[in-house]
């Protein structure tokens, strides 16, 4: 696993991808629903955004790309919507399970760890690199 990128960066390109476009989605949503307090919508919208884009664009997001990193398998296969599947829903349900503390968790790993993976990198068999395409 070379070029793995730590917490600062990842951290980043998650407040970019919220800014750039969960901000803007949940205003969309809002003025055509009405609904200001209801942001199921949009969740699921941000949800598939995560999913699939970085399946279609060689592991970016936009914010991921704005910051010069990517996901990516360890195996070196292509990303999947399994590895996404596994890396999202799964890691989330088990975040979710354990009332937050394995995202917590997972933070430190990628700050500490020298192969900077959390628990869903884990999950999925990915990691966060910094090497182009």
């Amino acid at each position: 696993m070379s070029n793995s990128v730590g917490f600062w960066k990842r951290f980043l390109a998650e407040v970019l991808d919220s800014i750039i476009i969960g901000i803007p989605l949940a205003v969309i949503f809002g003025l055509i629903t009405g609904q200001w307090e209801d942001d199921n919508i949009s969740t699921f919208v941000v949800f598939l955004y995560t999913m699939f884009v970085p399946i279609f664009w060689y592991g970016y997001t936009v914010g991921k790309r704005m910051m010069g990193i990517r996901i990516v398998r360890v195996d070196g296969k292509k990303i999947s919507i399994g590895t996404m599947l596994l890396r999202c829903l799964v890691a989330g349900i088990v975040y979710g399970i354990t009332l937050g503390i394995g995202f917590i968790v997972s933070a430190f790993m990628v700050g500490l760890r020298k192969d900077h993976r959390a628990i869903h990198d884990f999950i999925a068999g990915t990691y966060v690199t910094s090497n182009k395409p």
